[in-house]
This record gives C-alpha cells, sequence and structure tokens, in this order.
C-alpha cells in the first residue's frame, strides 16, 4: 500500500496540525488550510512558527484573512504585552522568561485567535511549545473547547516558567542580604545587587502587563472565548498576580 509523503514544512513552521470537534489530531500542510477550512466541520488550524520569513505570515495571512496590522507585529520582536481585537479575531503578544542552562533568557510569544484557528509566533530565545501540544493532546475533550484552549495552555506553560525565575531571585536576594548584614560585602556584592534589580525590572515589565491581557480574556464576550475557558483563564490570572506581587516584593526590599 503506498503511503502519501507529505512535503517538507518550511524551518520556521514548527507545527501544522488540525484538531477535530473531539479534539483528535492530524498534520497538515500549509497548503491544505483551505481544505480544513472549507470543510466547516468544527475543527481549527493550530500553526507554531519561530522567527517565520514575512512569505509565511502573508500565507496565513491570505489564509486566515488576518489584520495588517496584527500581521506588523507579529512579524516584529520587542512588542509590548498587549491584547488586541481584530473583527472576530484577537492579536496577543507577551513576554517569555526561562531559565536556560542556570541563566535566564527573554523571548515574546505572539498569538493569532481566531473562530477556527490559533497561530503561535515565537521570537527570541522562547521555549518549544511541543510540551504544552503534548499536554493538550492528553485532554482531547478540553482541546475540543476549541483555539482558545490552546492559548490558554501556551500562556500558563509562559507563567509556569516565571515561577522557578522568582525561586531564584529570591535565594540570590537572601544571599545578598546576609553579605550585607555580616559585613562580608564587597564590590562584586553591589554588581549582583545592581543585576538582580534590573533582572527584577525585566520580569516586571513582562508580568504585569500579563495580567491586564489575562484579565481581559477572563472578561472576554465576543464568542472567541467560551465561559469554560474563560475559568482557566482566571486561574492563569491569579497565579501570574502572585508573580507579580513576589517581584514588586523582592524589588522593595531591595531599595529599602
Amino acid at each position: 500500500m503506498n503511503e502519501t509523503i507529505r512535503p517538507a514544512l518550511p524551518s520556521c513552521v514548527i507545527n501544522s496540525v488540525t484538531y477535530d470537534k473531539s479534539g483528535m489530531r492530524r498534520d497538515i500542510t500549509l497548503d491544505e488550510i483551505s481544505d480544513v477550512l472549507a470543510l466547516d466541520d468544527g475543527s481549527f488550524v493550530w500553526v507554531g512558527l519561530y522567527e517565520p520569513a514575512d512569505s509565511i505570515l502573508d500565507k496565513l495571512q491570505e489564509e486566515f484573512g488576518l489584520h495588517d496590522l496584527a500581521v506588523e507585529d507579529a512579524q516584529n520582536a520587542h512588542q509590548r504585552p498587549k491584547i488586541e481585537a481584530y473583527g472576530n479575531s484577537l492579536f496577543v503578544a507577551v513576554h517569555t522568561a526561562q531559565v536556560v542552562a542556570e541563566k535566564i533568557v527573554y523571548g515574546e510569544t505572539h498569538a493569532f485567535v481566531g473562530p477556527r484557528y490559533l497561530i503561535t509566533v515565537r521570537h527570541g530565545a522562547s521555549l518549544s511549545y511541543a510540551a504544552v501540544r503534548e499536554r493538550v493532546q492528553r485532554e482531547p475533550e478540553l482541546l475540543a473547547l476549541g483555539p482558545s484552549y490552546g492559548l490558554y495552555a501556551i500562556l500558563d506553560f509562559i507563567v509556569d516558567n516565571y515561577r522557578p525565575i522568582i525561586d531564584e531571585f529570591r535565594s540570590t536576594a537572601d544571599s545578598l542580604e546576609q553579605a550585607i548584614f555580616a559585613d562580608t560585602y564587597s564590590r562584586q556584592t553591589v554588581v549582583r545587587l545592581y543585576e538582580l534589580k534590573r533582572e527584577l525590572t525585566k520580569m516586571r515589565l513582562a508580568v504585569g502587563p500579563l495580567q491586564d491581557v489575562l484579565s481581559q480574556l477572563t472578561r472576554n464576550q465576543s464568542g472567541l472565548v467560551p465561559e469554560e475557558v474563560r475559568l482557566y483563564f482566571r486561574d492563569v490570572h491569579d497565579h501570574a498576580l502572585r508573580v507579580n506581587e513576589a517581584t514588586d516584593t523582592l524589588r522593595e526590599m531591595l531599595t529599602t
């Protein structure tokens, strides 16, 4: 029996799949997206990109009717965290942070969300979302809630990756505090203190605006975010709030 050999995806396309209304997955090429959307069978498409070529975003814009301004934002890193509505679609930009090889690295994730699609665009040192897709595929009944559930899983993953960083910041702050009160601090202690303040500022700039993004998603009444999914966004919002409060507490401690 001959098997159909699918053409390889462009290197910047990390995944291109469709999920049916039961949450079951099927890999597709970008050229097959039109056929999937024409079926009107309750399925949706999830495309994951990493620093895509303009030609790829242009093709997806044509397939999904993405707004020009949103596409322009997705083509460029250094967007402020935000959520914007364009007709019956949303554009979300958030900052990411992870510990990689004992160093904190920062990146951005942009997402387009429509009734039948989720497109994620990663820039910079942003971890792959393969683990997120594997997780949601183990819960097909939840994935069947649609693209907004995929967005929830992405944002939940991003916030979860903030937590080890806060723990590391707290440990460093405790060490610096002990050195200062023991009169054993040196120029290196001052340098570490300055670096920690700078990292805390970066974290605050990432998490603070993300709270607003999540807050808007918990209240979204457009039909893109079902009530069941809004409950999940509320949970992530609470987690982000705790990260933000911990960041502010550490910043205050270092300035007193």
